[in-house]
């Protein structure tokens, strides 16, 4: 399957990204983050083009930049963290540019670290729209306490 809106890739290269076939699609990585998601299949056309990887909190301001973006279709009407900028829609190609521009510019409001790498990060910073989880570390049994 070759990977869809490669204008996307190609301005994205001096950053190095890193492109990678996932369920949906393709995903794009810049360093630990995952930034977009490309799109084009044959069904649930509503959904393709470029998926932002955001937080709710930055729904708002970015839709003052992309004002056909919206909520992938595939999940239902929950809003999540993933944001589409519709390959239909008469500015696609526009609005994907411009997403690249803000991830080249180190745009705080697109782009997420995995769960597993934030995991395995130890510069990754948390994010600010998800609740920090603490580890409960368990205490020994009685008979491991003096090991």
């Amino acid at each position: 399957m070759k990977v869809p809106y490669e204008f996307v890739v190609d301005a994205l290269t001096p950053l190095a990204p890193q492109v990678r076939r996932l369920f949906s699609g393709f995903a794009v990585y810049i360093g630990p983050k995952i930034v977009l998601i490309l799109r084009d299949r044959p069904n649930h056309t509503g959904d393709n083009g470029v998926w932002l990887a955001t937080a709710e909190t930055h729904h708002e301001s970015l839709r003052g930049e992309f004002p056909n973006m919206r909520s992938i279709q595939l999940f239902g009407t929950k809003s999540t963290h993933w944001q589409n900028l519709p390959a239909d829609a008469p500015d696609f190609e526009e609005a994907a540019t411009r997403a690249c521009e803000l991830i080249a510019a180190r745009d705080p409001r697109i782009g997420k670290i995995p769960k597993k790498a934030r995991a395995t990060s130890p510069t990754s910073e948390p994010d600010p729209a998800r609740p920090q989880r603490r580890t409960i570390r368990k205490r020994p049994y009685p008979e491991e306490a003096g090991r």
